[in-house]
């Protein structure tokens, strides 16, 4: 079964409304054994929505399309639908009675333009729409299937459960399972995974039936996707976990955790299964790390508390730094470390120290960045030169910072 995803809506291809329905969709088709093939936006024009149905119908057995179901005169998939099929909009008398016995329920009256949800083309049905007053609409076309959701993101999500997915399953000739794990790594580019793993890439490119691979990068990490397609979710299972146990093997300490792990998650449980804690000192992300650290639940069991000390004058005063070798320099960084675990009272300090642009400092570029890490058996300092623009550099030093705190903890290398 493959299947298309069209968005409807002006908003979408403007900018003022982000597309997440498609990403919701595409996962829920894709754990749901139905292959995507390709997710489209176009604006709220009837000829528009028709002609890209149609075209959509040529590709895949299914299309599901969200938005252009409210009661304005811009929401216009309805019309699309029946001039794709060439067919009129006729009222539905029992959709009618259930939006007025709805609005009265609400202690409201009907406005004369909500009464066009009502209304369906020729030879469709209503798809019931738990979350609101919008019905979505199922469509045989073109030899295929269209189902019509509202764009309102809890409405689309209940309907689909609800009602699109089991009928959309029942259509399929044989149900299969298309399961896709990801394992997330820091400390490397994404052309430094993709090459480690280029000989791996290449032996399941060239065997019919092996999950295949994909990288994507992004916040100064690397995830590897490792996608298998089987007749149950076990057996994709299956075939994923011996590509897993390679890709852990190949990249090493680089590999920090699976699926919906997180960074600072997985830093608060080695953190708590050690009986340890942890306290920061930032310059130039300015609370960011801190912020990233106490983003998982329960880590007020690791985390002390942090000092902004974006000044020179508060790093020496607050944190005990000499400044010797500048504010942007290795050992103010590891000063900053060991004083904010003094004074916090904390088993590891972790600090950061740099310039996020756009102008130099100290002779530094923008980019140029210092992290370090105070504990028990030491100190451990990384000299950054980060890409981008001030929002990227501050970002990546934030993740560049909590890599090393985690390899700092399990007793790894700063670099592979």
């Amino acid at each position: 079964m493959r299947a298309e995803v069209l968005a409807v809506g002006t908003e979408l291809l403007i900018g003022d409304v982000v597309n997440g329905n498609a990403a919701t969709i595409g996962r829920l088709l894709t754990d749901a054994g139905v292959e995507v093939v390709r997710s489209t936006a176009v604006a709220d024009d009837e000829p528009t929505i028709a002609e890209a149905l149609h075209m959509a119908l040529t590709r895949a057995d299914a299309v599901l399309v969200t938005g252009g179901l409210g009661p304005t005169q811009d929401d216009l998939t309805r019309e699309a639908l029946a001039l794709a099929a060439g067919v009129p909009l006729l009222r539905d008398e029992s959709l009618a009675d259930a939006l007025l016995a709805r609005y009265e329920g609400l202690g409201r009256r009907v406005p004369a333009m909500n009464l066009r949800q009502a209304e369906l083309p020729e030879g469709a049905t209503a798809i019931p729409n738990p979350k609101g007053t919008a019905p979505g609409v199922r469509m045989e076309l073109n030899a295929g299937v269209v189902y019509a959701l509202p764009g309102v993101p809890h409405e689309m999500h209940a309907m689909l459960v609800e009602s699109v997915l089991p009928d959309l399953l029942s259509l399929a000739d044989a149900p299969a399972a298309i399961v896709s794990r990801t394992l997330h790594t820091a400390g490397m580019w994404e052309s430094a995974v993709a090459e480690a793993l280029s000989d791996l890439h290449e032996r399941l490119a060239s065997t019919p039936g092996a999950p295949t691979l994909a990288w994507l990068a992004g916040k100064g990490q690397t995830r590897v996707r490792v996608t298998a397609r089987a007749a149950t979710r076990e057996a994709a299972l299956g075939l994923i976990s011996p590509v897993e146990a390679e890709i852990r093997s190949t990249l090493g300490i680089a590999l920090w955790g699976v699926d919906d792990e997180t960074l600072p998650g997985v830093i608060h449980g080695l953190l708590l299964a050690g009986g340890q804690t942890i306290a920061v000192a930032e310059s130039l992300t300015g609370g960011l790390l801190g912020a990233a650290l106490t983003s998982t639940p329960g880590s007020s069991a690791t985390f002390r508390g942090g000092v902004t000390a974006y000044s020179s004058e508060l790093k020496t005063s607050l944190l005990g730094a000499s400044l010797e070798e500048g504010a942007v320099s290795a050992s103010t960084a590891r000063a900053m470390a060991a004083g904010v675990r003094e004074r916090l009272g904390s088993s590891f300090g972790l600090a950061l120290t740099g310039v996020a642009g756009p102008e130099e400092q100290e002779g530094q570029p923008p980019g140029t960045v210092h992290v370090a890490v105070a504990g028990p058996s030491g100190s451990d300092a990384r000299l950054l030169r980060l890409p981008g623009d001030r929002d990227r550099v501050r970002q990546l030093a934030v993740t560049s910072a909590l890599d090393l705190l985690r390899r700092h903890l399990l007793g790894g290398q700063a670099d592979r």
